[in-house]
């Protein structure tokens, strides 16, 4: 789809993996895009496609998304462009961000008559791409609604679940779920290989079995066949977890499967895999089985 002039110029800051599928999804949605990137060249592909530079989208635009990679990135590309800062803005963050660090970012934000929502998005950037994905909205409900045209765009599913810094909680508690499902079904597949059963074959059994999970379907073929291409990045997904080790240690709680799953990704970017699709973490677990077999 063409985008068209009547409709809206959407900013968008950031454009690694995630910002580059929405930045994807809103030009063939219709709308104009205006995007910034720390690193220009990285954009052109989406220039080439429809969107524009700007540099300040939030001078430019009334609505911003903000797809970074951490909090804190957020807070110093934000300050950096508050020149463009305006009462009545709304900035819709994808960052899957530390939940306290969220909250006091929105507070600053409101300050200045900025509605801000914490909006981390729970899928791949190719799931997002296709428009499969889940987004986990925190913050003001009329705000919310107001945004339904762009909820539409971003993912098949959306849930306000509270005020700012919300859904970022609730993205942690996502990412756990998931990132264990991975890595189980990683050991499965590594397990399977390991007794001489074809891992593709248990792939397809485990699909159609009591144990199958979405992780299947999005990483089963990728382990299968040791494509790992990068669709969410290894490295990123362990920043991840250490926020969530950080926020049960906080409520005193232990996380004992987290931190097995911790040190394994640490293994793996030891092995210099970090900056592969989170699905290599298979290979950390095929490595292993020499030292098992000596």
């Amino acid at each position: 789809m063409e985008t068209r002039p009547d409709k809206e110029l959407i900013g968008v800051i950031g454009a690694g993996l995630m910002g580059t599928a929405l930045t994807e999804r809103l030009l063939e949605n219709g709308y104009r895009v205006a995007i910034w990137n720390r690193t220009r060249g990285k954009v052109d592909p989406l220039l080439a496609r429809g969107a524009q530079w700007s540099d300040n989208p939030l001078a430019d635009c009334q609505r911003v998304i903000v797809s970074l990679y951490t909090t804190d990135v957020a807070v110093q590309v934000l300050e950096e462009m508050r020149s463009g800062w305006r009462a009545g803005q709304i900035i819709l963050d994808t960052t899957t961000g530390e939940p306290a660090q969220t909250a006091a970012l929105g507070e600053r934000l409101a300050a200045s008559g900025i509605s801000y929502l914490d909006a981390p998005i729970s899928g791949s950037s190719e799931q997002t791409r296709r428009g499969e994905a889940t987004v986990i909205v925190g913050g003001d409900r009329a705000v919310f609604e107001a945004c339904a045209d762009l909820w539409r765009v971003m993912g098949r599913k959306v849930f306000h679940v509270g005020p700012c810094g919300s859904a970022a909680k609730m993205k942690l508690i996502s990412n756990l779920v998931l990132g264990l499902n991975r890595v189980a079904l990683a050991e499965g597949l590594a397990f399977a290989e390991g007794i001489g059963v074809s891992p593709a074959a248990a792939l397809e059994v485990l699909g159609g079995s009591m144990a199958y999970s979405r992780a299947m379907d999005v990483k089963g073929r990728k382990m299968v066949e040791s494509d790992f291409s990068v669709q969410a990045r290894l490295s990123q997904h362990l920043k991840d977890v250490r926020m969530m080790l950080t926020a049960a240690k906080a409520a005193g709680l232990d996380l004992p499967l987290t931190d097995t799953h911790r040190q394994l990704m640490e293994r793996a970017e030891a092995c210099g895999l970090g900056d592969m699709d989170n699905s290599a973490i298979i290979e950390v677990i095929r490595k292993s089985r020499p030292a098992a077999e000596s």
